[in-house]
């Protein structure tokens, strides 16, 4: 946008984190680039600045973040937003009325509620399928269908879409594009781009961020059409991030692959001490090998991140409370991907919108514990799952 910015393309992963978007401050050398907050920038003509006019439409620091980001994702733009959800909003703005939007069944309850309630509205027709089988989605496609969306792993049961088969079948029909929400994965863990996805969204405020203190949102694109049209509106709408709230996030992001390392080596290890537990009677976690996808896991995915779900053994609602009650470390809290563990329980939660019926069709039961495994030491976390199982779960 404003000065070109070194391409850090070729370079590894941590690299890109700590580089890419970050050159030193022309003015000053500052090695940190500078928070810009002014909302404003002088024009040396009418019409003829540098690279910057309003803060809505551009600022330098979200510049900064956008930039990292992109080069994370291996992907040419970035758009920040100040929610997940907004960035949802955004990308189905590109649709018009009439349109038709095929969407996963268990996609994120915000984004459910997005679809349901706001974008239905506007004439918007969505139908949500389970892509358990990629195969599913020819059924679900209309002459009018132009939006394909896809979460991988979805929240809280942690099934997997076969990215690459579904870009792939969505890519054979004219108009269609395919939209993958990456949040709980994290770029460093999986890069749907890669896999044939023509837009990637995440939740900043999750792992990319990574400290549970800003609310955000990004998409991703390679595709010069897309990307103009989305920075449109997100000039149009102005649903755009504080800059300060920019500057956390790519504070946070400097540190991703790092914490990403950590949050998988505490769930894995978690996942297997659950799985061995007899107070437990199932355990998801995509890492394990007896996830029904772990292969697709293995084949699509750099890792298997740091989201696990499990069932109390003989649990209702009463033992998951007394469970969550006896945790001392895990924080019951919804949200997800900071570096403090979280656990919580969906069925009455985050997914407490939905009705039971489709709760019981997604396998959200009263004894459903989805936790955000953060980077605490691994040996004190275990400690603590198990003698809150056990006090939880009578046999």
């Amino acid at each position: 946008m404003a000065h070109h910015q070194q391409d850090y393309s070729d370079f590894k992963f941590a690299t890109r984190a700590i580089h890419a978007g970050q050159e030193p401050d022309p003015v000053t050398g500052a090695v940190i680039p500078p928070i810009s907050l002014s909302t404003t920038f002088a024009q040396e003509a009418a019409g003829v600045h540098k690279g910057y006019d309003y803060s809505r439409a551009g600022n330098p620091t979200r510049t900064a973040f956008e930039t990292a980001v992109a080069a994370l994702e291996n992907g040419k733009h970035c758009l920040a937003y100040a929610s997940g959800s907004v960035t949802t909003a955004n990308v189905t703005g590109l649709l018009a009325s009439g349109d038709h939007v095929v969407s996963v069944n268990d996609v994120y309850g915000g984004t459910f509620r997005y679809f349901t309630k706001v974008a239905s509205n506007n004439g918007i027709d969505v139908t949500f399928v389970d892509l358990y089988n990629p195969e599913n989605l020819r059924s679900a496609i209309k002459p009018n269908t132009k939006m394909i969306w896809v979460e991988s792993p979805t929240n809280p049961t942690l099934r997997l879409v076969d990215i690459k088969a579904v870009a792939e079948i969505a890519h054979s029909y004219p108009n269609v594009f395919l939209v993958v929400d990456n949040t709980f994965m994290s770029p460093f863990f999986q890069n749907p781009l890669e896999l044939g996805a023509d837009v990637v969204v995440h939740s900043v405020t999750k792992y990319i961020n990574g400290h549970s203190d800003c609310v955000m949102g990004v998409a991703i694109t390679n595709r010069e059409d897309l990307y103009a049209r989305l920075r449109f509106l997100q000039n149009s709408i102005g649903g755009v991030p504080s800059v300060f709230d920019c500057f956390l996030a790519n504070r946070g992001l400097k540190t991703l692959h790092l914490r990403m390392k950590q949050h998988e080596a505490n769930a894995i290890r978690i996942a297997h001490f659950l799985e061995a537990s007899p107070l437990v009677s199932e355990v998801i976690y995509p890492g394990l090998p007896s996830h029904k996808q772990h292969e697709l896991a293995k084949r699509q995915q750099k890792g298997f991140g740091g989201m696990l779900s499990f069932r109390l053994k003989n649990g209702n609602l009463e033992t998951s409370n007394k469970f969550l009650s006896a945790l001392n470390l895990f924080a019951l809290a919804e949200s997800l991907g900071g570096v403090e563990s979280l656990a919580e329980l969906p069925a009455v939660m985050t997914h407490a919108s939905l009705t039971p019926e489709a709760r019981a069709a997604l396998g959200v039961t009263d004894s459903l514990i989805r936790m955000s495994v953060g980077i605490e030491d691994g040996d004190d976390l275990v400690a603590d799952i198990k003698q809150a199982l056990e006090k939880a779960v009578q046999l």
